[in-house]
């Protein structure tokens, strides 16, 4: 039986973005096991976005749900603690396929997080045998690493007043695809906290966007999941992805709408 060819899974999420189309993520800091994947899937999202920033999963947890998502056509990415290049490059080693890190300010940061991320001539990556993203089959070194930095995905967040002004040389950084707007923490930088509809917010997402479309690169929206409407005026700066929310917030919404229902008596 002829071998295989050695590609990566596809990265659905990245090709539908570079395609021109939006990609519709869901953040997972809740359920820690594969159903998680398949309720993604069939709910219709592209993207499953796992936040070791703000949950206690292992990585163990993170590769589980990684592949399964995977298999089901579901980019999974996981939004790292910190800059740390050894927890990038390991949470991408359990099966990620993009990786987002936060708190991002400066072009030597994006740098050094490309670096984490991708293998040579693009950065310095420790090369692995055998992987999820190849399904554990091994090939010539040089084949294998093209193939996963073509696939994988990099991301960058906004989310604070120097990232802004840094935003285009963050962009002009060869291996970094996208720049993910954090408005939350946005709001909170500006001295606007929880006005996601400040002129301060929509004037920083233009100069993000602006970033953006001189690079080549992808604009990200997140932070708005309660005020769709200011989510759509984002996507319409040229947004190819957006958080929609997370596994906490659409199981309390759900829980809370079918107590009211039946009018649950709080005396």
């Amino acid at each position: 039986m002829m071998e295989p060819a050695l590609t990566p899974q596809t990265n659905r999420m990245k090709t539908k973005m570079e395609a021109g189309g939006l990609a519709l993520g869901m953040i997972v800091r809740l359920m820690r096991n594969v159903e998680i994947a398949a309720i993604a899937h069939s709910a219709g999202f592209d993207c499953l976005y796992i936040d070791l920033e703000h949950c206690s999963f292992s990585l163990e947890t993170v590769s589980q749900i990684c592949m399964t998502a995977t298999a089901l056509g579901v980019t999974p990415v996981v939004r790292v603690p910190g800059h740390d290049g050894a927890t990038i490059s390991r949470a991408l080693e359990c099966g990620a396929q993009g990786v987002i890190v936060p708190h991002l300010e400066t072009a030597d940061q994006a740098r050094a997080v490309v670096q984490a991320a991708c293998f040579p001539p693009i950065g310095n990556r420790s090369l692995l045998g055998p992987n999820p993203h190849t399904l554990f089959r091994t090939g010539p070194a040089a084949e294998v690493m093209e193939a996963m930095n073509k696939a994988v995905l990099v991301v960058a967040m906004i989310e604070s007043v120097t990232a802004v002004d840094n935003a285009d040389e963050i962009a002009a950084v060869p291996g970094m695809d996208m720049l993910l707007v954090g408005t939350n923490d946005l709001c909170n930088a500006l001295r606007v906290p929880g006005q996601l509809d400040h002129p301060q917010v929509l004037d920083s997402y233009k100069r993000v966007a602006a970033a953006c479309h001189r690079h080549g690169k992808h604009l990200g929206v997140g932070g708005l999941n309660s005020r769709p409407d200011l989510a759509r005026q984002m996507i319409d700066l040229g947004g190819r992805y957006v958080s929609t929310g997370s596994d906490t917030g659409f199981l309390m919404a759900a829980a809370t709408a079918t107590a009211a229902l039946y009018g649950k008596d709080k005396a």
